[in-house]
């Protein structure tokens, strides 16, 4: 296994949404060969839960972009002014919230069941079944010149959203993420704490 190559696509797959290419149509067989290597991924007790609701139809995505919009647009825009790398994080959302609607595909990672009222350790068996599949999807959209980002502020309006999409009540909504192939491919890794300042070993606060 090429480490070098593997190296790099670990630290330099980003948050993409300046950066989408809005005009470049995206095909259906990219999305599910993606989605394929995407459910190699670990699931609690191989229970492969995963089920991904694809979003093409321009009049569907323009609803979803307004749920969107509803769940938190005066939030990212309202912080969209901050001064420094946060202000940049929300100048980049707020960017994508005008843009959404035109994003060639949306996927909205799902999985059966529920977790409403759950304990911390069943919410995190539920959720530590999609994620991993989501970011491996994530992973194999930037090997192939595609860019996306973890969005969530549909959530708020999941219930909307699911009636738009026909989803079933027990299905969980996990996530939505915009995706279109990138304008560029020169990212790099982003500024991150010194890993020895956040890693503690045997107790609590003790670094090495």
């Amino acid at each position: 296994m090429d480490t070098a190559v593997t190296d790099h696509l670990l630290t330099t797959t980003r948050a993409v949404r300046k950066r989408l290419d809005l005009d470049r149509p995206v095909e259906p067989d990219v999305i599910l060969e993606c989605l394929r290597l995407a459910i190699q991924a670990p699931t609690g007790s191989n229970s492969q839960g995963w089920r991904w609701m694809v979003v093409t139809d321009p009049d569907k995505k323009v609803k979803l972009a307004r749920l969107y919009e509803e769940g938190g647009g005066d939030y990212l825009r309202k912080n969209a002014t901050a001064a420094g790398a946060q202000g940049r994080v929300y100048s980049s959302a707020a960017y994508l919230l005008d843009v959404l609607h035109r994003v060639p595909a949306m996927v909205i990672p799902c999985i059966e069941g529920r977790v409403d009222g759950a304990s911390n350790g069943q919410a995190a068996g539920f959720y530590g079944s999609i994620l991993p599949a989501v970011w491996s999807f994530q992973l194999a959209l930037r090997s192939r010149g595609l860019g996306s980002a973890w969005t969530s502020l549909h959530l708020h309006k999941e219930k909307e959203a699911a009636e738009l999409l026909g989803i079933p009540d027990n299905i969980s909504q996990v996530a939505l993420l915009p995706v279109a192939y990138t304008i560029g491919d020169d990212f790099k890794p982003a500024v991150r704490r010194p890993v020895e300042e956040i890693t503690f070993w045997d107790s609590w606060g003790h670094t090495r």
